[in-house]
């Protein structure tokens, strides 16, 4: 054996092995995030339900797509955020202004992230049934 890293020898994978190991540690990183993260699980459940009544109601394909795209943004934002808090964490649990810069800012792209999930489906209720909101 030689000497090299553990990231050496993950990161000399290749071909088929290289997915093989990527998408492990894809499953791991879903499981860690809905294990660990309250915000993240009820995204989840969120977005399933929302994903189902994009399918349930008469909408056409475009707006389907769009509904269902916006979904998995908010998931893969709240990914991110979860990863920067969990690297910030892991540096220092010191107040830091840097540290809450960057928690601020991954928590800002996911409030931005549900507010297009919101409004896309406001608009596409008001845009197929007609239903005044307001």
């Amino acid at each position: 054996m030689t000497d090299r890293t553990y990231a050496e020898k993950m990161k000399g994978k290749r071909g088929i092995a290289r997915i093989i190991n990527a998408a492990g540690y894809s499953r791991d990183g879903l499981g860690a995030a809905y294990r660990h993260e309250s915000a993240f699980r009820q995204l989840v459940w969120l977005n399933i339900i929302l994903v189902a009544l994009a399918f349930i109601l008469d909408f056409g394909p475009a707006t389907r797509m769009m509904l269902i795209f916006a979904s998995f943004l908010s998931l893969i934002v709240e990914l991110f955020n979860t990863a920067i808090e969990a690297a910030v964490d892991h540096t220092s649990t010191a107040r830091h202004e840097l540290a809450k810069r960057a928690k601020d800012a991954g928590s800002a792209a996911q409030m931005l992230a549900l507010l297009l999930l919101a409004l896309l489906w406001f608009m596409s209720l008001w845009r197929e049934y007609g239903l005044n909101l307001f």
